[in-house]
């Protein structure tokens, strides 16, 4: 059944404009600054060579590339989770999950794993610029699938938090912009802990960033990979909880 509901909701994404729209507009923006990253590298290559230890194109094109669908993907996150459970408690459809032989953790799943395989999607498509250098130069395949593991585990991150915020409220758009705000203080959250001490370094730990900027450099660390999986793992779990609580006070 988890399945069945995941693939109801990957379907239902693409019933309206919005996500070709997303997929359009990601896909022209990152290449506009992808061609822009190896413009830059073709143009300091020369100079390059007289380095010691020069950087390579997975430094200079594919790091900055990921970094950049990172941040597209934090954007949006909001549009493409608002719906999930916002808008059918707003049409009184959810009603008839909880009327369902469904326990509230296949729900849970199954919608989490229709975005899922949307924002996976997203990834894989911003993926084949980096591999078209492959034609043409090579790449430092330990650095790039690390960047692409911790893209991996930002979006599933990304996408629990959009779906949590999505059990809280009935309107869409009310469940869009807490998801915005709540991303968009986790990623700014790093520059609260800037010399303040200890404290600060409690603060900076739960940015959402700091910890995604590791794999962009190719640094692979379990306590950053610990960070997103306990992160979306309590957010699913909050989900269950709160549909529940709403099933039983139904």
């Amino acid at each position: 059944m988890i399945r069945t509901i995941a693939w109801r909701e990957f379907r239902s994404l693409f019933l309206s404009p919005l996500a070709f729209v997303i997929l359009g507009i990601i896909q022209i923006i990152l290449a506009r600054l992808f061609l822009g990253h190896v413009n830059l590298f073709l143009m300091i290559q020369a100079r390059l060579v007289t380095l010691p230890n020069p950087p390579g194109l997975t430094t200079l094109v594919v790091a900055p590339l990921l970094g950049n669908a990172g941040v597209f993907l934090l954007f949006i996150t909001p549009l493409a989770t608002m719906r999930l459970v916002a808008d059918e408690r707003h049409n009184k459809t959810l009603t008839l999950l909880y009327s369902a032989p469904l326990s509230m953790t296949e729900i849970v799943l199954g919608k989490y794993l229709g975005i899922l395989m949307f924002f996976f999607l997203i990834v894989a498509l911003s993926l084949a610029m980096p591999l078209s250098l492959l034609m043409g130069g090579h790449i430092d395949w330990g650095m790039f699938l690390c960047g692409v593991l911790g893209l991996s585990l930002l979006s599933a991150t990304l996408a629990a938090i959009g779906l949590l915020v999505s059990t809280l409220t009935k309107y869409p758009a009310v469940a869009a912009m807490g998801t915005l705000g709540i991303l968009f203080l986790l990623w700014i959250i790093d520059y609260a802990g800037h010399g303040r001490g200890d404290g600060g370094q409690i603060v900076a730990y739960l940015s959402i960033v700091n910890h995604y900027e590791p794999f962009l450099r190719g640094l692979f660390n379990t306590s950053n990979v610990a960070y997103y999986v306990v992160l979306s793992v309590t957010c699913l779990l909050f989900s269950i909880r709160r549909l529940d609580a709403e099933r039983l006070g139904a």
